[in-house]
């Protein structure tokens, strides 16, 4: 290729003005950062970091990198057994206050145990038993310092209302405790696998709003069901929906209700109830109602033997076994029909309590700053039910109420649930023939008291004035258990949650930007209302990953954008769009639905002469943008690494 060699000075110092020109102008010019194509992803190393950030995202094997044999042979025993870290540097300060705690979370459990067996169709001493061997496992094996744990007011009906559907719990009284212990086997079971198989992500889908609906729902059939008690009733429904409690209530007020026992029950509500409000409004007398039951128990159970009230018709707890659990292991079913039954129970009301304990571990551990490991949680939960199981135990969980008071009154280890269990032996040894003249009335009255802490109010307000889809899936779970059976709640709680889920999935937000004035920040002109259009080009951004369920949506979407601009363009005469910019800072993601939604996107806008710019994907998407070969297809320089610097670069090109 020849070149112009000219002896013009003039033409040469044209020449050079021109260049010195250019360079200015080029100087003059903001940069531009071109976005690189990223290196080809090695598929192992992919899937391995996938795999890794789906179950082990915690890095649960950090302490064992770097170190000897016999060193992680340590740790991995301390692993399993939490005990023998935090053991080492036990000294008798932290001894007084668990030994405070677990007397007072004793005084509270054991009247609460004897009513959440009633709940459970059970006999007494059961609650007692799974509060005793459980407890033992869980201190040994459970990471949280501040969970107490125990029977729970709503595992409790659960259990009951889906055990007594499959056996009759008076009539087949020994076959109703199998199947107990059956479904309590494989609740454990359950449990154990999430945690070792580290699944527990799976409990997550069970939305905070459902969770809300479902514990109020269950708090106010619990209450309704203790009606029977409070009131003296001997035939009652064995329904748990308010339409047909309230029937079974009003059908037995002429002949029915005890006023002996009506006055027994409601005097010690309110006094249950006002220690509750003592301890609410001072959190120094938060011991006031941890002992309050125990008092109630006390009062009540004298007053019936002092006056002889059983012969009045006040109906007692007449007999609770004495001594230890005897084991139960012969009495697991591992075959027959109601293997199955155990099973499916089991494995719903495992969930429920892994739900529950869930919760209240991470409450304390954020309110103590100290971190717990869900998944060791799960595999702790989950022994110590199998254990339990074997023990003459039912579903065991963390109770809210009780670790309340175990965390006021300042436990400093899970010791303060060994001390909760010794006691709990002493009164199986010792104190449960004293128990006989208990009178129904005052367990009703003490479950009543409990669960109604369930019905959290303002959760319910917040929720309503947050997201109004929160609030339906919080409401129909509420109903669900109220005016049907927990288990319709229950699945209707989780239906709601995967509704919503599958709704922000497959219906993702799309925004059309503006830039915002003074700056080179584009943002949502619903949002920044100032924030104004650049002529010529129309700028979106997808907040959400683009997958085979929200693709066609989004291309649909975005096309109807487009001609929704055009149409008022027309009207204003306005300048005709040239450029689509598609924001992707928030694309996490993009499968090969989305890339052909993509594809079949610039093919509409090639028709509208309209071009596609896509703006900040990242490394992910554009890893498979570029095995897809879709940069060729718009062009590479299409690709910016904001949307800034795309504007800035098809600005200058749009035809008047």
């Amino acid at each position: 290729m020849s070149r112009r060699v000219t002896d013009n000075p003039e033409e040469m110092d044209t020449d050079i003005s021109r260049v010195a020109s250019s360079r200015r102008h080029s100087e003059n010019l903001p940069y531009v950062h071109k976005v690189g194509v990223p290196p080809k992803p090695n598929l192992l190393k992919e899937i391995t970091e996938t795999v890794k950030e789906t179950f082990f995202h915690d890095d649960p094997l950090r302490h064992f990198k770097d170190q000897s044999k016999t060193k992680k042979l340590v740790l991995g025993i301390q692993a399993v057994f939490p005990i023998l870290d935090w053991g080492r540097s036990y000294n008798l300060s932290k001894f007084k206050g668990d030994l405070i705690a677990g007397l007072t979370i004793a005084s509270l459990c054991i009247p609460q145990d004897i009513g959440y067996a009633r709940l459970a169709n059970l006999d007494p001493q059961y609650g007692l038993y799974s509060s005793f061997v459980p407890p033992l496992v869980y201190a040994f094996m459970g990471s949280s310092r501040d969970i107490a744990i125990g029977p729970v007011a709503v595992v409790s009906l659960l259990l009951g209302s889906m055990l007594q559907q499959e056996v009759d719990p008076v009539k087949q009284k020994l076959e109703y405790q199998r199947l107990a212990f059956t479904a309590t086997f494989f609740a454990g079971i359950t449990q154990f696998i999430l945690g070792f198989f580290r699944l527990g992500f799976l409990i997550d889908f069970l939305s905070h709003a459902a969770i809300v609906g479902f514990m109020a729902g269950a708090a106010i059939t619990i209450s309704l069901q203790q009606l029977k008690g409070l009131l003296g009733i001997k035939k009652f429904t064995k329904e748990t929906d308010i339409v047909s409690v309230m029937k079974s209530v009003f059908a037995a007020a002429h002949h029915g209700w005890n006023w002996q026992t009506i006055v027994i029950g409601v005097s010690f509500l309110a006094f249950l109830l006002a220690a509750k409000f003592i301890g609410k409004k001072n959190k120094k007398y938060f011991w006031v109602p941890a002992i309050a039951p125990l008092i109630s128990v006390v009062l009540s159970t004298l007053f019936v033997f002092l006056f002889h009230a059983e012969k009045h018709g006040v109906q007692i707890v007449k007999h609770i076994d004495r001594g230890i659990n005897p084991p139960s292991v012969k009495e697991i079913y591992f075959s027959g029909e109601y293997l199955a039954k155990g099973f499916r129970i089991g494995a719903i009301a495992g969930l429920i309590a892994l739900t529950e304990a869930a919760a209240i571990g991470r409450t304390f551990a954020a309110l103590k700053d100290y971190q717990i490991d869900g998944n060791k949680e799960m595999v702790a939960l989950g022994t110590m039910n199998i254990v339990g199981s074997m023990t003459s135990c039912y579903v065991a969980t963390g109770s809210f109420s009780r670790s309340a008071v175990n965390y006021m009154a300042g436990c400093q280890t899970a010791v303060s649930n060994i001390v909760m269990s010794c006691v709990v032996l002493l009164t199986l040894e010792l104190i449960t023939p004293l128990f006989k003249y208990t009178p129904n009335a005052i367990l009703a009255s003490i479950i009543i008291s409990a669960v109604i802490g369930l019905i959290d109010v303002d959760a319910m307000t917040l929720l309503y004035k947050i997201d109004k889809f929160d609030f339906v899936a919080c409401m129909g779970a509420f109903l669900g258990v109220v005016f049907d059976s927990v288990e319709i709640g229950l699945l209707i709680a989780v239906a709601i949650s995967f509704a919503k889920i599958l709704l922000q999935v497959t219906r993702p937000r799309i925004a059309v930007l503006g830039k915002v004035p003074r700056t080179t920040v584009y943002r949502n002109i619903q949002q920044y209302p100032e924030a104004t259009k650049v002529p010529g080009i129309l700028i979106v951004r997808v907040d959400s990953a683009i997958y085979f369920s929200n693709s066609n949506y989004m291309r649909d979407r975005i096309l109807r954008w487009l001609t929704d601009e055009e149409e008022q363009i027309k009207e204003t005469n306005q300048q005709k769009i040239q450029y689509l910019i598609v924001e992707m800072s928030p694309v996490t993601d993009i499968d090969t639905s989305g890339i052909h939604a993509l594809e079949d996107l610039v093919k509409s806008l090639q028709k509208r002469n309209v071009e596609l710019v896509l703006a900040n994907p990242g490394q992910m998407v554009l890893d498979k943008l570029h095995a897809s070969g879709f940069p060729d297809m718009i062009g590479e320089d299409k690709i910016f690494l904001t949307v800034a610097d795309a504007v800035m670069t098809c600005a200058p090109k749009l035809e008047p």
